[in-house]
């Protein structure tokens, strides 16, 4: 008898050893690679904006909204970005004259909002954004009623080569992609720096600047204030402003053509936005007012490239305009300068666009003393 309970309890002690290991808990697995990843979260951004103003984000806007005046310049920065395209959801008029880059380039700029150009506050809140970005002009007329609709707001400049630098940065932190920031930035800087050394030590011509308008029939020409970006352009392609004695205003200042001729430029470069400057320049070289001028007699009378937008405005462009200029006012020292191989190199490196689509859709609207 005894010898038989033994033999049932040696069978039976395998069984429920088995029934035991396995109602026992399992052990947690200790390969970290065969956790499950947490889920991903959307990090908290802290910034500072063009006006000083500390903003925080919960996370990485969605919904961005660009509203305001000379949106296209605010547009093609932010599209330097390849998160824009996803996130901006509504923007103003990106258009200037016939031009409207964002629409060349965004294949959803279809299904975007477009706002009306005096879009107010209410309007901008209907898209319901999670961020708005407007140039810091603005603040006051726009970004502050914005604000009352407990709305975040981002204000930025992009107006001298120094603010495109921090604006840039500032959009790095808004994408939370500071590297593609760098990568922008580095591009400006390296360009602006190779400019200043091609041009150290080399005479500084006189140079004049005009932006040329039709306003109810009248031709008007105008010189920048002293801090804008065309001004700041022709001092570091390595030239003097002929206008810095004028003291113009805050906007453009109107010149006579006699001021122009006393200023008696080295060089004239024309401004043209809503009409070819190519044809301007035509017509001040038939103009005998014109041909009296010495720059105009030497052959140095230039219209100002535009392919989109013109290169001469604090757009993304301003850094072809800058190239350009440098090799008009110094041939000499940019020997072999190719500017559609430098167009090509702008488009890639800031927009992804290869030379196919750039020779397809950028070189038909090029106008301008670029050859």
């Amino acid at each position: 008898m005894k010898i038989m309970q033994k033999m049932v309890v040696t069978m039976l002690l395998p069984l429920a050893l088995a029934i035991t290991a396995c109602a026992a808990p399992r052990p947690l697995p200790t390969d970290p690679g065969s956790q499950a990843a947490p889920a991903p979260t959307s990090p908290a951004i802290t910034l500072v904006d063009a006006l000083g103003r500390e903003v925080a984000l919960p996370a990485p806007p969605q919904r961005i909204v660009l509203a305001g005046r000379a949106l296209f310049m605010i547009a093609d920065a932010i599209y330097t970005f390849p998160q824009a395209g996803a996130r901006v959801i509504g923007m103003g008029q990106t258009a200037q004259g016939s031009g409207n880059f964002i629409k060349l380039i965004d294949p959803a700029y279809a299904d975007k909002a477009t706002l009306e150009r005096d879009a107010g506050a209410e309007q901008i809140a209907a898209l319901q954004p999670d961020l708005v970005i407007l140039k810091s002009v603005a603040a006051e007329s726009l970004g502050r009623p914005i604000e009352a609709l407990n709305i975040p707001v981002i204000y930025v400049d992009f107006e001298t080569p120094e603010q495109y630098a921090r604006d840039i940065a500032i959009l790095g932190r808004i994408f939370n992609d500071e590297a593609r920031a760098q990568t922008v930035i580095d591009f400006y800087q390296a360009k602006t720096e190779a400019v200043r050394q091609a041009t150290a030590g080399a005479p500084r011509p006189r140079a004049l600047l005009l932006y040329y308008n039709e306003r109810d029939g009248a031709v008007a020409f105008n010189v920048p204030p002293l801090n804008w970006i065309q001004t700041e352009m022709i001092r570091i392609a390595g030239a003097e402003p002929v206008w810095a004695d004028a003291n113009p205003a805050k906007g453009w200042t109107q010149v006579t053509l006699e001021q122009i001729a006393a200023w008696d430029a080295d060089h004239v470069f024309i401004i043209s936005y809503f009409k070819s400057p190519d044809e301007v320049v035509a017509d001040l070289k038939n103009d005998p007012n014109w041909q009296a001028l010495r720059a105009v007699k030497e052959g140095r009378l230039w219209s100002f490239p535009v392919d989109v937008y013109s290169w001469d405005q604090p757009d993304t462009r301003w850094i072809l305009g800058l190239t350009w200029l440098a090799g008009k006012l110094h041939p000499d020292r940019f020997p072999g300068l190719d500017l559609r191989a430098e167009m090509k190199a702008f488009y890639q490196t800031l927009y992804g666009l290869d030379g196919d689509f750039v020779e397809k859709n950028i070189f038909p609207l090029l106008q301008g003393a670029v050859d």
